[in-house]
């Protein structure tokens, strides 16, 4: 069996059917009161994440009881089968508490540990990305591709939140913040649709768990970009949520050399 065989047509088609019903939920639920709670973790959470979850994983148990189910409410479900669905039901929580319009759902596939399905859904602006491996990514169902970029300096950059940094992880952000052409901050999930779409040429994002970051490798990839980790490793389950995107290979190399530099001579971006 190839690689691009292992997702089917029948899970891009059930991909979109979830897809589908968080979008309905989060329409007719959108302008309701929204009921807000703390995590332990001090992120936030309300109604609609579990709604909207609870609904997706009785439709994967229903209709795939042997795979597995990793997501951000509740706990996870065989994490380890072959087949593993990945789910944020609202990427950019606070972004949908606040009005702004770059929330959505994330929905992947993973096999063999391998996010090989992945859809960004973002309603209010109607847009909807879909990626599988073998396939070229559509949004909204037009064949997309990212585009050339001759150099770093040119590079439009995106970060979704400067907050989920780690101390020892800002000098990357800051270092590439130097060197790029023009900077935009915010926009969670919607920033890799937009990679993937031509828009823009670089993103960068720190403190990510596996439900944030799995549906970017098939979108971007299937668009023709790359998406890895700090050290230049394709992303898995397993990744570390360090996340580096580009559209073109060429600036990815760039961007990964100097955070590579820093890691190496950490006192170079201080002028020591």
């Amino acid at each position: 069996m190839t690689s691009a065989a292992l997702i089917e047509e029948q899970h891009v088609a059930f991909a979109v059917e979830l897809a589908d019903v968080a979008r309905t939920v989060l329409r007719e639920n959108g302008m309701a009161r929204v009921d807000v709670s703390v995590k332990a973790d001090r992120s936030l959470v309300t109604a609609m994440d579990i709604l909207i979850e609870d609904r997706l994983r009785e439709m994967i148990s229903a209709r795939y009881p042997t795979h597995g189910i990793i997501g951000e409410e509740r706990d996870w479900v065989r994490p380890g089968s072959d087949h593993v669905w990945v789910l944020d039901p609202i990427d950019g929580t606070t972004a949908f508490i606040a009005g702004l319009p770059y929330y959505g759902t994330l929905i992947a596939l993973a096999v063999g540990g391998v996010p090989r399905l992945g859809i960004i859904d973002i309603p209010a602006i109607d847009s909807r990305w879909v990626g599988a491996e073998g396939r070229q990514t559509t949004r909204n169902g037009r064949p997309i591709r990212v585009r050339s970029c001759p150099e770093i300096g040119r590079a439009i950059m995106t970060n979704s939140n400067q907050d989920y940094f780690a101390p020892a992880e800002r000098p990357a952000l800051d270092r590439l913040r130097a060197v790029t052409g023009a900077r935009a901050y915010g926009g969670a999930s919607l920033n890799y649709g937009l990679l993937a779409d031509g828009r823009t040429d670089l993103a960068i994002d720190g403190g990510q768990k596996v439900f944030d970051f799995a549906p970017f490798r098939p979108i971007v990839e299937g668009a023709g970009g790359i998406v890895t980790d700090w050290a230049g490793a394709p992303l898995t389950l397993e990744s570390s949520g360090q996340l580096l995107g580009a559209g073109d290979a060429g600036v990815h190399r760039q961007a990964l050399e100097l955070i590579t530099d820093l890691k190496a001579a950490p006192a170079a971006l201080s002028g020591a």
